[in-house]
């Protein structure tokens, strides 16, 4: 375990004075300072909210004495590693903007990011140590790049430099932020730049709190985290969840029994999900989900895709009614919920909008009445751009300044709001725009299958045609007719428009572990020869 004597001996001189609105660790290793605020599932390694607000402070002491200043930014390339959230806390206590970057990337858009994003250091670890083969980090000084759990030629010694620095806050504490790089489903990841906190060190800003008093996260809150830490859902929760004295368990890795076993043995309270992760555990059948005792949670949420309506009905009968869903993005520009009981008056909702006003419009901008299919558009919300691409910050807006994230969707009479598909996913064949989202959903409730993927294919005389691209559930595989069986499942239930004209069966999609579909990546098969 990396935590030594050199980070637990070290106390504050002085009681540090705090304000009465500040909600933060560093308040928590006062009340409670032997008290776990991370720990690593499978292994149990934890960090208390002393040890976490001590090295986050020895953290804000090295990017100081490397010259970053407020809104300059920082690089993570890590694992779900124990030290991931004290460097990101140690970076937001300096203002600093932080960019966390997938481990799973390429070389090449590593270095897109290190160098799109105009990172001025680099935190890694020896885990990552095939990738940083083959990057060039020429954008990022030898003496600013760090190794956690090993040395490299090329970086420093990450533990041997942190142990030196003092453990007290530096003097111009102010509030950082994430600079996250979307997932690039459909294209070269994008840099969202979110405006600067500007109120207090300390003091939550108002969608932090909101967020707290929608889940009622607390000190009493034992928060599951079975995703990557580097993407949007799974860092902020995390982020808020210690803002407000919870303690977080984060998976290395999701594995369905073992999320079970781990609910069960820190009598996980909060937890979040996406959808194929609720497919994987409930697939484990009912003789392994009753080994373990699930009766301590009190708030399940999910997000990052579209999950099944009878997929969700399973998990709201197995856990019961504290399931919530919400519509939102990296980009922050508006949000939804909906919790388990609103959810089966409106099923397949994403609920109501929190911050901002959902707005539906053609495209031409502008808005259309309700129940009627459009773009997806938040007004009277929080400002985001494109780092380095005006072009796409402009495509995002209408004449209204309203912002949009190319999500297709409607409003019932209620207001509240039902998501269809993704612009750029959009099936248009003979002039007939066609959702995949519904098609797919559709499928999912076939016995045969375990996920499915539907897009738009080359057709000469239509320009595109339906097709679906399934992963079988192996025992259904060996039926000859499989293919023709889904069709005619499809003609049923979607009619013969929608339907799709053939199936191909595959071992494995492009899905990543945040749940969503790299559909782009699908397509580029079937296309190569047409562009």
């Amino acid at each position: 375990m990396f935590i030594n004597c050199c980070f637990v001996h070290l106390i504050y001189k002085e009681k540090i004075i705090l304000n009465s609105e500040e909600s933060h660790p560093g308040v928590f290793a006062q009340r409670t300072p032997d008290r776990p605020s991370i720990i690593i599932g499978e292994t149990g390694e934890s960090v208390s909210f002393l040890e976490l607000e001590n090295i986050s402070n020895q953290i804000a002491h090295l990017l100081r004495d490397l010259g970053l200043r407020r809104g300059d930014r920082v690089a993570i390339l890590l694992e779900n590693h124990l030290l991931y959230i004290p460097i990101v806390w140690g970076a937001f206590r300096c203002g600093l903007r932080v960019v966390t970057i997938a481990t799973h990337l390429t070389s090449d858009d590593v270095d897109f990011i290190l160098e799109d994003s105009n990172a001025s250091a680099l935190f890694t670890s020896s885990f990552m140590k095939s990738t940083l083969a083959n990057l060039n980090i020429w954008g990022i000084k030898k003496q600013n790049r760090f190794m956690l759990d090993s040395c490299d030629v090329d970086f420093r010694p990450f533990e041997e430099i942190v142990n030196k620095l003092p453990n007290f806050p530096v003097e111009d504490q102010s509030e950082g932020i994430e600079m996250l790089y979307s997932s690039g489903t459909t294209g070269r990841p994008k840099g969202i730049m979110k405006q600067l906190p500007d109120g207090p060190f300390g003091v939550p800003a108002p969608g932090y709190k909101l967020i707290a008093d929608l889940y009622n996260l607390d000190e009493k809150t034992v928060y599951l985290s079975p995703a990557p830490q580097y993407h949007a859902a799974p860092l902020l929760f995390v982020m808020r969840a210690l803002r407000f004295g919870a303690t977080v368990v984060i998976m290395r890795k999701f594995e369905a029994e073992t999320a079970l076993s781990l609910i069960q043995k820190y009598k996980v309270t909060h937890s979040q999900w996406v959808p194929t992760m609720f497919i994987r555990m409930l697939a484990l059948g009912d003789e392994i989900k009753s080994r373990y005792d699930q009766s301590s949670l009190k708030c399940v949420i999910h997000a990052a895709a579209p999950c099944p309506i009878e997929v969700k009905l399973e998990m709201i009968k197995w856990w019961g009614e504290i399931i919530w869903e919400y519509y939102g993005a990296s980009e922050g520009n508006g949000l939804t919920v909906i919790d388990s009981k609103e959810w089966l008056r409106h099923r397949g909702s994403v609920g109501k909008a929190k911050i901002g006003k959902v707005r539906i419009c053609g495209d031409d901008g502008e808005e259309l009445p309700r129940g009627e299919t459009g773009l997806i558009y938040f007004s009277d919300s929080p400002k985001f751009e494109y780092h380095n691409d005006p072009q796409k910050t402009k495509d995002s807006r209408n004449q209204y300044g309203w912002s949009t994230l190319g999500d297709i969707g409607y409003l019932d009479s209620d207001d509240y709001l039902y998501l269809t598909d993704r612009k750029a996913n959009t099936i248009i064949s003979g002039g007939v725009n066609i959702y995949p989202h519904e098609i797919e959903n559709h499928l999912l409730g076939h016995p045969a299958v375990k996920d499915v993927a539907v897009i738009g294919t080359p057709n000469n005389e239509f320009g595109e045609e339906v097709k679906a691209v399934v992963i079988p559930i192996q025992k259904f595989f060996e039926k000859d007719d499989l293919e023709r069986e889904l069709i005619e499942f499809c003609l049923v239930k979607v009619g013969k428009i929608k339907s799709p004209k053939s199936v191909d069966f595959v071992e494995e999609l492009p899905r990543q572990e945040n749940g969503k579909l790299y559909k782009r990546l699908l397509k580029d098969r079937y296309w190569k020869n047409e562009r």
